[in-house]
């Protein structure tokens, strides 16, 4: 997530009208996700971590609980945080509890039928900053200095010693292989797992700001120099022991100062473009400024990647650490309308039960302005869309198609005894499934489903 960073270069001009004007443009090109059927998918979800714990008490902290109650609030999406300090707490010995307790995550996942995005995380690097993430025997500091910044984390990561060691991790050869050996263990064992989507191959990943660079600049070079010959590696290398599992690729964190990314191709034909979408401004604390632009700014920013490349985008990371404050609420709403635009799905941060960033209180409570993300949609689509639509004001969901040759197209309805009603038009056959509804079609028919909660409309 981007904080505030008194110790940052400056950031270049955000886009100008121009710019954000072509977003619209930009999010049309853009391709969505697909299943092996070829419906269009539509990933909604939380993250879920383990922050406090490491080594024997490492991944203690979720339970089946979390998947249980993802499920019950009609989401199906799942970024699961680990680290490679508690994977390889030793070149070359890998840990097995660790990876028992992957996949006793994963199995519960695949019974509340979640699907999960694997992400390599780091926060600072790793645990050689107080941090976690890179082992500490794969940083190398060059004896470069580094202050902690106890009320400005992400201050930390333009410490000498911090940017040092992202340069070595992109650069030296054995911290390359290290790097692949890791997703090689990793993907030969989730290769086949059902409830396994996809590989995060690193989280909002740093480097290092050269003299006379503002901080756009650097992330450009960074992205186009180191990260995108890195993602190249462990495509190969994951390819290796696993054919078909979608790569996703994240740009630095400048990007939700809208700015472009620098990223080059990807030589994989399933590779998944994923930014985080957090602003300064509110992560310092302030509330949401609908004039500022900053959501339309986004948007222009991210969406020319993959219009370009022509890869589908799942944005991993969003939501702000305030959602009290008055204009929240206007927040959801454009940001949910604007990640419908352009993505193939979202994962907040983060799914867990307290105050801060949780998305629930202790009681499993929605907190303030959070529950506007439990909508109606559709998490697969037999067809060719045409428009897939939610009225924040109405609760009204509503989805057009032409129906393919294959699949069943799925709509899920967020707390699953709420009372809805639902149409279909164009021959169509919906029944509801639990939290579900189902909607079968003759091939080549023009369908409409309209999703109404009982007493509206």
């Amino acid at each position: 997530m981007l904080a505030a960073g008194a110790a940052a270069p400056a950031v270049g001009a955000h886009p100008g009208a121009a710019d954000r004007s072509a977003a619209s443009r930009h999010a049309g090109a853009v391709p969505r996700l697909t299943d092996d059927q070829g419906r269009v998918l539509t990933m909604r979800g939380w993250n879920v971590e383990d922050k406090a714990n490491s080594g024997d008490r490492a991944l203690t902290a979720i339970t089946e609980k979390h998947f249980r109650d993802l499920r019950a609030k009609g989401f199906r999406f799942a970024r699961l945080l680990i680290f490679w300090d508690d994977l390889e707490p030793r070149r070359g010995q890998y840990s097995t509890a660790y990876l028992r307790r992957i996949d006793r995550i994963l199995d519960w996942a695949r019974k509340h039928d979640i699907q999960v995005l694997i992400d390599a995380h780091q926060d600072v690097f790793g645990p050689a900053f107080g941090h976690r993430g890179i082992p500490a025997w794969a940083t190398r500091t060059d004896g470069l200095p580094f202050t902690p910044h106890p009320d400005d984390w992400f201050a930390e990561y333009f410490e000498p010693a911090v940017q040092r060691a992202f340069t070595h991790l992109y650069e030296d050869p054995d911290l390359q292989r290290a790097q692949a050996d890791m997703w090689q263990v990793l993907a030969a064992r989730y290769a086949h797992h059902p409830a396994v989507l996809g590989y995060d191959l690193i989280n909002e990943p740093m480097g290092e700001v050269r003299e006379g660079e503002d901080l756009a600049e650097a992330a450009r070079r960074i992205e186009a120099r180191q990260l995108t010959p890195m993602y190249n590696r462990l495509a190969r290398a994951i390819r290796s022991v696993d054919r078909s599992t979608w790569l996703f690729v994240e740009p630095t964190p400048i990007v939700g100062e809208g700015v472009p990314t620098g990223l080059g191709a990807v030589e994989d034909r399933r590779t998944v473009y994923s930014p985080h979408f957090y602003n300064t401004a509110m992560e310092a604390g302030d509330d949401y400024d609908p004039s500022a632009g900053w959501v339309e700014a986004y948007e222009a920013a991210v969406t020319e990647y993959p219009a370009r490349y022509r890869v589908p985008i799942v944005v991993g990371e969003w939501g702000p650490l305030n959602n009290t404050l008055p204009n929240m609420g206007r927040f959801y709403r454009d940001a949910m309308s604007s990640l419908s635009r352009y993505s193939s799905g979202w994962a907040g941060y983060v799914w867990c039960y307290g105050g801060g960033y949780c998305a629930l209180d202790a009681s499993g409570t929605f907190a303030k302005n959070k529950e506007r993300t439990a909508t109606p949609y559709a998490p697969a689509v037999a067809g060719t869309v045409h428009s897939d639509t939610y009225d924040d004001t109405t609760g009204v969901y509503r989805l057009t198609y032409t129906a393919g040759r294959r699949g069943v197209t799925e709509i899920s309805l967020p707390s699953a005894t709420g009372a809805w009603r639902i149409s279909a038009t164009g021959g169509a056959k919906a029944r509801r499934d639990g939290g579900d509804v189902l909607v079968r079609a003759r091939p080549g028919s023009r369908v409409a489903v309209t999703v109404t909660p009982a007493g509206r409309g």
